[in-house]
C-alpha cells in the first residue's frame, strides 16, 4: 500500500475532488484489472477512452480516479483528480509507486527504426560477460539478470516498465538496457524515468500508419533526446541524416559515432565473410561473428556506450569478439548440400535493403539469392510496393508471401506489393499466399551454394490471421524443409 499523496508527487494536477491522503493498493489503467483500494487512471487511448470505464472501476473497488475530464456524477467517498495528460500522470505515478527505480541504476534507452533490439540485446550480453548483473527490456524478451519474462511490446506500458525495473533493483542489477519505440515515446510511457544515456541508431520508413508523416515520426524520436538530463549522454549515428537533428536541443553530453563520417567513435570494415567481420574500431582491429555494415554500426554504438559507462577499451573489444547474433537477426542455417538460409527480422524497406546488400556484398555472384518476404496487415501500406521493389531488384528470385496479415485480406497485401516491381524484374518474382509453402518453394528452387533470405518475422514464432495466432517459426520451417529434401 502506498499513500496517494506521495505517488502524486510531481504530477501536474488541475483539480481535486475528495482527499489525497489515502492508502492505495496499485496504480491501474485497465479497468478489468481493478481490485479493492486501487487508483484507476482513465487514459484516452487510440481506440478506447478509459473515461467510459470510470463507473466500472469504482464498482470493482477503485478508491481514486485520475482523469482528464471529471464525470458529471461524482460519487461520495471517491477521490477524483483532474490532470491535463493522463498518460504523463500514469507514467510519473508508476515511477513514484515503485520508488523511482530508474534513479537507482544506470538505464540506457535505444531508439531508431532499425537496430534497437540488436544493440540493447548485445549490450546485455557484453555487460553480462564483463561480470555485471544486467537487465533488458526488448522486443524479443525481458530479462531481470538471468530470469526471463515474455515481452509483449517493444516499449511496455509505464506500470510494467517500472515494475520490472523494481524487480531489477531487488535482484541487484547494475545496468539496464531498454528499447524505446516511437509509440512508447508518443504515448508518454517513458515519462518519469531517469536515463543515464540514449542511443539513436537511424531513421527510415516505418510506422507511418501511426505517425502519418515521416516528419512526425522523426520529431517523436527527438523528444526522447530532448528529455535526457544533463548528467546523461546522447549517442547518435551521424551517418544518418537525422543524427545531428536528434542532438539539437538535448541537455545531455553529445557523442557521435559513424562508419562514413568524422565522429567521436569511428569504425571501418576491413574484411567480411559469412562467418564474421574484421573491424577497425578507433584504430584497433577486432574480429566479430556478426556481419554486415548495419551490424558494424551497431557494434560501434555498443563499444561507445560501454566506454561511456566506464568499461575499459581492451575489455570491451575482447568481449565484442565473443558476442553472438541476436535471435532472428541474420540467424542462419546451412543445409547438408550447402544451401545457406538466413532468417532476419527486416520488415522495413531500409532494413531489407541493408540485409540484401550485405548478402550481395559477400556472395561471389554465381550463387542464386532467393528472398521470401511479405508485409504485415493493418500496418503502413505505403511500404508494401517499396519492399517488393527492393526484394525483386536485389535478389535472383523474390517470393512474396503472407506475414501476419492480421485482419486484412492476405491476397490484397500481395497485390499491393506487386505494384512496386519494375517491369524488368517481373519474371523473377512469384507470389505464394501460404508462407510455409513459400519457404518450401524457395528450398526446392535452391542448389548447392545458393542463399535463401526469409525476411520480416525474425524471432516471431507465430502467424496472425484474422485475429488468431498460430505457431509459425521461419527458422523451424526452413530446417524442416532442408531435412525433408535431405531424406528424399
Amino acid at each position: 500500500m502506498k499513500n496517494l499523496k506521495d505517488i502524486l508527487y510531481q504530477v501536474a494536477i488541475d483539480q481535486v475532488f475528495g482527499i489525497t491522503d489515502i492508502e492505495v493498493n496499485a496504480v491501474v489503467f485497465d479497468s478489468r484489472k481493478i481490485e479493492k483500494n486501487d487508483v484507476f487512471v482513465a487514459q484516452k487511448g487510440v481506440s478506447v477512452d478509459g473515461h467510459l470505464y470510470i463507473e466500472k472501476a469504482i464498482s470493482l473497488g477503485a478508491v481514486a480516479i485520475i482523469c482528464e475530464d471529471f464525470p458529471v456524477d461524482k460519487k461520495t467517498g471517491i477521490t477524483y483528480i483532474q490532470v491535463a495528460d493522463a498518460n504523463v500522470a500514469l507514467a510519473i505515478m508508476a515511477s513514484s509507486f515503485y520508488e523511482n527505480p530508474s534513479n537507482k541504476m544506470p538505464l540506457v534507452g535505444v531508439t531508431g527504426t532499425n537496430g534497437k533490439t540488436t544493440i540493447a540485446s548485445l549490450l546485455y550480453q557484453l555487460f553480462k560477460k564483463a561480470g555485471y548483473k544486467v537487465g533488458l527490456l526488448s522486443t524479443v524478451k525481458i530479462l531481470v539478470d538471468d530470469v526471463e519474462f515474455k515481452a509483449t511490446h517493444t516499449t511496455p506500458d509505464s506500470v510494467t516498465i517500472n515494475s520490472y525495473l523494481d524487480k531489477m533493483i531487488d535482484a541487484g542489477v547494475d545496468y539496464c538496457f531498454m528499447e524505446v519505440s516511437s509509440h512508447g515515446i508518443h504515448q508518454k510511457r517513458t515519462e518519469g524515468l531517469t536515463f543515464a544515456g540514449g542511443i539513436f541508431t537511424n531513421l527510415s520508413h516505418d510506422h507511418l500508419d501511426y505517425h502519418k508523416t515521416f516528419a512526425e515520426y522523426r520529431d517523436v524520436k527527438k523528444v526522447f533526446f530532448d528529455s535526457l538530463p544533463k548528467s546523461a549522454f546522447a549517442l547518435t549515428n551521424i551517418d544518418d541524416k537525422n543524427g545531428d537533428f536528434m542532438l539539437q536541443n538535448t541537455k545531455a553530453k553529445k557523442v557521435t559515432y559513424a562508419l562514413k563520417t568524422l565522429a567521436d567513435y569511428r569504425a571501418k570494415i576491413l574484411e567480411k565473410q559469412f562467418s564474421g567481420t574484421l573491424l577497425k574500431i578507433n584504430e584497433t582491429e577486432v574480429w566479430t561473428k556478426l556481419i554486415g555494415q548495419f551490424n558494424a554500426s551497431n557494434l560501434l554504438a555498443i563499444f561507445a556506450t560501454a566506454e561511456l559507462l566506464g568499461l575499459e577499451k581492451l575489455e570491451i573489444l575482447t568481449i565484442i569478439s565473443q558476442l553472438e547474433n541476436v535471435s532472428g537477426r541474420f540467424e542462419y542455417v546451412i543445409s547438408s548440400d550447402g544451401v545457406t538460409a538466413i532468417v532476419d527480422y527486416a520488415h522495413t524497406p531500409d532494413a531489407l535493403k541493408n540485409v540484401l546488400e550485405t548478402i550481395n556484398d559477400i556472395r561471389n555472384g554465381n550463387e542464386k539469392l532467393i528472398t521470401v518476404v511479405g508485409c504485415g496487415g493493418d500496418r503502413d501500406v505505403t511500404k508494401r510496393p517499396k519492399m517488393a521493389h527492393i526484394a525483386s531488384q536485389l535478389s535472383s528470385q523474390a517470393i512474396f508471401t503472407s506475414d501476419n496479415p492480421r485482419t486484412e485480406n492476405a491476397q490484397t497485401i500481395l497485390d499491393e506489393m506487386e505494384l512496386g516491381v519494375a517491369a524488368e524484374n517481373y519474371k523473377k518474382t512469384l507470389s505464394i499466399l501460404d508462407r510455409r509453402q513459400a519457404i518450401k518453394t524457395a528450398c526446392k528452387f535452391s542448389e548447392t551454394g545458393d542463399i535463401i533470405l526469409i525476411a520480416g518475422k525474425g524471432h516471431e514464432n507465430y502467424q496472425e490471421i484474422n485475429g488468431v495466432r498460430a505457431h509459425f517459426d521461419d527458422l523451424e520451417e526452413v530446417k524442416n524443409c532442408f531435412n525433408q529434401l535431405k531424406n528424399n
